[in-house]
């Protein structure tokens, strides 16, 4: 949590939202099938202010979950099922997906995407190298999904901060994410 609060305070990162009209996001930490907890609703970020409120939030955030599989296919359900309940409609929609590990419980990604409304949406990855199997090469063959989606690789949890600005930078900048329509 530590380290993407700081990638959203980073100076880049901030004027990259800022300068993009604003973004919503919202976070939730995902561990087995039954374990989502929602960490920040659906919010707004158009200031420096909403970015850095947005990142605070997620920062005081005590993991709620410990020692539980990984449940890829129901987190991205989980993920389908909070955009329809998004208060603006959106021109792009992207899903970022954190993680060290390889689907090991419940439904794989591919039947969440053949039973979850994911029409027009990216999935990107986050994944923190040095598990087997090899959570890269599967996120990569299994979790990324739609247009211009991509990994990026932390190569291990002290490079994650790193990773997730270049991560951000690359979807904001990149047009991964887009301005928002009313």
């Amino acid at each position: 949590m530590r380290g993407l609060a700081r990638a959203l305070r980073d100076p880049s990162i901030i004027g990259a939202i800022v300068g993009s009209g604003g973004v919503q996001a919202m976070a939730f930490e995902w561990s087995g099938r039954y374990q989502q907890v929602e960490i920040v609703p659906w919010t707004l970020l158009s200031t420096e202010i909403d970015v850095f409120a947005f990142a605070s939030l997620i920062e005081s955030h005590a993991r709620g979950h410990d020692e539980f599989p990984t449940a890829l296919g129901y987190a991205l359900g989980h993920a389908a099922v909070r955009f329809a309940h998004a208060p603006l409609r959106c021109a792009r929609k992207v899903v970022d997906v954190s993680g060290d590990g390889v689907n090991n419980e419940g439904f794989e990604p591919s039947s969440a995407y053949a039973n979850f409304e994911f029409a027009g949406v990216t999935v990107n990855g986050l994944v923190i190298a040095g598990e087997r199997p090899d959570p890269v090469a599967y996120y990569r063959e299994q979790v990324i999904r739609g247009p211009g989606s991509f990994v990026e690789v932390a190569r291990d949890f002290d490079d994650y901060e790193a990773a997730m600005k270049r991560k951000l930078l690359r979807e904001i900048n990149g047009s991964a994410l887009s301005y928002l329509s009313k």
